[in-house]
């Protein structure tokens, strides 16, 4: 069997991903499961060998399929050459913040031409994206747009809880107003979608109330639950799905964390994200489900107060290759 070749983004060539991709390059047990290479830019990956005082090789290609030729211990770079080493470090740069956005383009294109069979990001900066004129939210709308996908969601992934959000990054009061039952739906599915494709065959999915104690039959709301998410539950519970609530969100995580369950539908950002991050950031993935092509991220930011002096943890990256690897599987079977 092939193994799966997947692609690694280097992200805001200003933080810390450069660091953190040649030390999670370094675990030899992700090279037995995958073919790994970078795209992004030698100058910045030679750079981040200083910072890390390591002696490996950087090895610039041209196609993927060259990156299986790379000898062990070595990285594979699909040079784009747009960035020099000059760039500055720990600051916010219009031309980082174009180059992290045409690595993931030329991910995105790689994928979708099916000449990889998964993309994983290393964090890019938002205000730098901006002032380099790509105005979208993050990662997730930009493969979304490329991707023409429609309905899609964000997954977060620690070793023993995943979330799935319905609604991301909007205020609180503008997140209760898009909760509908059609996007209830729509995320409980492509939770069921996603853990059957990664070896789950009957995932047990539990959905988070929106009010304290997921609205105690009244006491608390204004029937939020009775209108926006128990029609969505019912919808999937009656095509099978084993799906379960609304429940209260101040008990669920518990016990889901116990193994009751095998994901969280949370409603809104803060109420996914904070039992995540509680567990740990250094270990925590990020996941776009609904998306035709596989993509995984570290689940945090550019960290540009220690971008350069080799101090970042690369367990996230580490675990997010991994997923990437996990959900891609081997190339026959795609």
């Amino acid at each position: 069997m092939a193994k799966p070749i997947i692609a690694v983004t280097m992200g805001d060539a200003s933080g810390v991903g450069p660091e953190i991709i040649l030390k999670a390059f370094q675990q030899s047990r992700l090279h037995e499961e995958a073919v790994l290479f970078v795209i992004g830019d030698t100058h910045i990956l030679n750079r981040a060998k200083d910072f890390l005082n390591t002696h490996v090789e950087i090895v610039s290609i041209k196609e993927p399929e060259e990156a299986e030729q790379v000898k062990a211990g070595a990285v594979p770079c699909l040079d784009l050459h747009l960035l020099t080493s000059d760039i500055p470090v720990g600051e916010i740069s219009k031309e980082a913040g174009n180059a992290a956005f045409r690595y993931l383009e030329k991910a995105i294109t790689l994928a979708n031409d099916r000449r990889i069979d998964g993309i994983c990001t290393a964090p890019l900066n938002k205000e730098a994206l901006h002032k380099a004129g790509h105005m979208y939210p993050g990662h997730t709308e930009i493969l979304a747009d490329l991707t023409g996908t429609d309905d899609y969601a964000m997954m977060l992934a620690a070793p023993n809880l995943k979330v799935v959000h319905v609604t991301t990054h909007i205020g609180l009061m503008d997140a209760i107003l898009k909760i509908n039952p059609e996007r209830v739906y729509t995320t409980i599915k492509l939770a069921h979608d996603t853990l059957v494709r990664s070896g789950i065959p009957a995932p047990r999915i539990a959905v988070c109330g929106i009010n304290p104690h997921a609205g105690e039959n009244g006491l608390f709301g204004n029937g939020e639950e009775e209108e926006k998410i128990i029609p969505a539950v019912e919808r999937a519970q009656d095509e099978g799905v084993q799906v379960f609530g609304p429940l209260p969100a101040d008990t669920l995580f518990f016990r889901a964390t116990r193994g009751d369950f095998d994901i969280v539908v949370a409603m809104y950002h803060d109420q996914g994200h904070g039992p995540i991050k509680v567990l740990g950031l250094e270990s925590g993935v990020n996941i776009t489900v609904g998306l035709p092509i596989i993509r995984t991220s570290v689940d945090h930011g550019t960290a540009f107060d220690i971008a350069g002096t080799g101090k970042a943890d690369s367990a996230s990256m580490e675990e997010a290759i991994r997923q990437a690897i996990m959900l891609s599987g081997t190339r026959e079977n795609r």
